[in-house]
């Protein structure tokens, strides 16, 4: 029998192997030991409401046990193939019933693949070279996705900053970086670059942000007018906001769009998807060798993930879900401003009711600026207390899953009434 290992142990050994002590993702000093339903405990057993979910894959919770049922039984007949399998092409097809944009879909293993590959689609179909993005938005690692993401230093519109060392100063002169929820300005950056440029990606709510009335509209108005190829990154949003995700939500369909973790189960699992004469352009008989657009990845489609996002989704469709989630959702959300409120304490709640965040400052929040502006030391210092009492999020969202319980939202209106006291104090 194994002698129990502390988590400072488990951390002393992480800073030996990995750099920095962790995998790059969360919080290295929290070892997660297990999860079961809305909860996760870690290696000393300390037990958390998870408002994490991994990221925000585990939509219905820990162990759910429909999903775990339906990847054992994959698992016993096998765990990848490198070829096509039914239980992947199943999961294609309620893909393309449920989003709007979705004819076609090609599968990666990760969200910052599908936007990487959505990206290149958008020069292979138009051409042309550069791509627009704004500023805040998350779109994976690759190189022009870390452009203008958490500057530190804020430069004049379009210029691009790197967030990353490793970059090629020539990528900056591909990206034309605008201010999120600024129609006027995107329409003004289209009809100059227009004819240059191949996409435009934007997170539909970006990191937490909701759209403003109109601003996807006049995305999806400029871009079909200029032949430029509108991508939605749904890797979030995607069956979150909705079952048929922010396009469902918003009533914007883009050209293309992408998807990660809930279509996985809590697996490795994401797609590119969208209107097939885009798509084609992975299909090299369709489009020749200049037009082709090569992909593959060696867990591509794999099985087990489809399966549990193939039981994910039903449970989804099933009547109460959205209602049930949005619900717990809303409730924490007034507790925030009850609380912040009554102590008098400057914010902003910022988000839907299936993800969002508290924000420190006394303005509204409509861009990555507001958010760079606002008190981040005492939001962090709101999570580290919110943490004391028992609740686990990030720095900066709070995921909503399907899991949560009356006495999870009893002892994190608890923890948040804590968390005000001791910033108030």
């Amino acid at each position: 029998m194994k002698a129990n290992i502390s988590q400072q142990d488990w951390i002393d050994r992480a800073n030996k192997v990995l750099p920095a002590g962790g995998f790059g993702n969360f919080d290295p000093g929290v070892i997660v030991r297990e999860g079961k339903g809305s909860r996760v405990w870690d290696e000393d057993g300390k037990e958390y409401i998870d408002y994490l979910i991994g990221s925000g894959p585990m939509l219905l919770g820990h162990g759910h046990p429909e999903v775990v049922e339906a990847a054992s039984e994959q698992l016993a007949k096998g765990m990848t193939f490198f070829a096509n399998n039914a239980r992947g092409i199943e999961l294609a097809e309620e893909i393309c019933s449920a989003v709007a944009c979705a004819e076609q879909v090609r599968y990666v293993s990760t969200g910052g693949e599908a936007d990487m590959y959505a990206m290149r689609l958008g020069r292979a179909h138009t051409g042309r070279d550069k791509i627009m993005k704004f500023e805040g938005g998350y779109h994976g690692m690759s190189a022009e996705a870390l452009m203008s993401l958490t500057p530190q230093r804020l430069e004049n519109y379009p210029n691009a900053v790197p967030d990353s060392a490793g970059i090629p100063d020539s990528v900056r002169a591909e990206m034309i970086i605008a201010p999120f929820n600024d129609a006027e300005t995107a329409r003004a950056m289209m009809s100059e670059y227009g004819e240059e440029l191949a996409c435009v990606i934007v997170e539909p709510l970006q990191r937490l942000i909701p759209p403003e009335p109109g601003f996807l509209e006049t995305l999806r108005e400029e871009t079909e007018k200029r032949g430029i190829v509108l991508i939605f990154d749904e890797v979030v949003t995607g069956f979150r906001l909705a079952y048929g995700g922010a396009q469902e939500k918003y009533g914007v369909v883009p050209d293309l769009c992408t998807m990660g973790k809930i279509i996985g189960g809590g697996f490795p699992l994401a797609a590119v998807a969208g209107k097939t004469e885009i798509m084609q352009h992975f299909d090299k008989a369709k489009v020749g060798a200049e037009g082709f657009t090569f992909q593959h990845g060696t867990l591509s489609g794999n099985p087990v993930a489809s399966v549990a996002g193939l039981k994910t989704m039903e449970i989804l469709r099933r009547p109460g879900t959205y209602e049930a989630m949005r619900e717990s959702g809303a409730f924490i959300m007034e507790t925030l401003r009850k609380n912040l409120g009554g102590a008098g304490i400057a914010h902003q709640i910022v988000g839907d009711e299936t993800l969002f965040d508290v924000i420190f400052t006394d303005r509204p929040v409509k861009n990555y600026r507001d958010i760079f502006q606002a008190d981040g030391a005492k939001q962090k210092q709101f999570n580290v207390h919110l943490r004391e009492k028992g609740l686990l999020k990030s720095d900066a969202k709070t995921y909503v899953s399907l899991a949560l319980t009356q006495e999870d939202l009893d002892q994190t209106a608890d923890a948040i009434a804590y968390a005000t006291q001791q910033i108030a104090g």
